[in-house]
């Protein structure tokens, strides 16, 4: 008997993202790449490149779910999932019983509180400022402390006396960094004071729309690779928070899932 395929592509604002999951909710591969300035393109090419590690033709996947900030743009999709839904039912999937979600992305954060059930309940989102996002570290890390950015979490764990970024700006943080390099002040405590000052904004915006951080928290977004953040959340939230291992493929798989049940309810009808 052929088996069923369903693919989530979400299509965010710096990468793109797609999964292909069978009947059985199994991921039968996961793709992603940069995002450019066609997002129709970009979610294609990146769903095609799932099908090829997958090793299957369009014919066999049944049903497509697009999400994400460009998601009304993929003229291959069957339907469309705003990313805050597909966010969490990814998640619960992978982690079930969550009750927090921190998903903090190349240009975007959010925060979302669901209940017992998997529902979501309330949710804060940032798109509006590049702080509080891995915008933040691309800016600032590079070029500033001539670090990689996959080499400031591990770097900022050895940090013993981290420093206190205390502008939520971008622009303004770059100065006060500059200032501490100016002052002598280690690489590793200006790195877990910029991790930090991210987890500060996210907690304080997710408090600003009465969100508890009930536990289990999980960390997702590209940012979630960087175990120096989620180190400063539990620091600051005295809570554990769990970084889930493929942390940017969430939304695409939660869109796989909405796939599923979109196609077997339109066969039911």
């Amino acid at each position: 008997m052929e088996e069923n395929i369903f693919a989530g592509v979400d299509i965010g604002s710096t990468t793109s993202k797609a999964v292909l999951i069978n009947d059985r909710r199994e991921i039968l591969s996961y793709a992603i790449q940069f995002t450019s300035f066609n997002r129709d393109k970009s979610g294609q090419d990146v769903f095609a490149k799932a099908m090829e590690k997958a090793g299957v033709d369009r014919k066999s996947v049944k049903y497509i779910v697009a999400t994400g900030y460009g998601r009304r743009s993929l003229r291959i999709a069957d339907d469309v999932v705003p990313e805050i839904v597909c966010h969490g039912k990814g998640t619960v999937e992978l982690y079930p019983g969550t009750r927090t979600i921190i998903d903090i992305g190349g240009q975007d954060s959010k925060v979302i509180e669901l209940d017992q059930n998997g529902i979501i309940t309330k949710f804060e989102m940032n798109d509006k400022c590049a702080a509080g996002t891995g915008r933040f570290f691309e800016v600032l890390t590079e070029r500033l402390l001539g670090v990689s950015m996959e080499e400031l979490g591990p770097l900022s764990l050895e940090s013993e006396k981290p420093c206190v970024i205390s502008s939520m700006c971008t622009i303004f943080a770059e100065s006060e960094i500059i200032s501490f390099l100016s002052e002598g002040v280690k690489k590793e405590d200006i790195s877990m004071g910029m991790n930090l000052s991210i987890a500060r904004r996210i907690i304080a915006m997710g408090k600003a729309g009465r969100i508890m951080f009930a536990e289990p928290i999980v960390f997702s977004g590209g940012v979630a690779k960087n175990v120096g953040v989620k180190a400063a959340f539990e620091q600051l939230l005295k809570k554990k928070v769990d970084a889930i291992e493929n942390p940017q493929n969430t939304g695409a798989f939660g869109a796989a899932i909405y796939a599923q049940g979109k196609y077997e309810k339109n066969k039911a009808d």
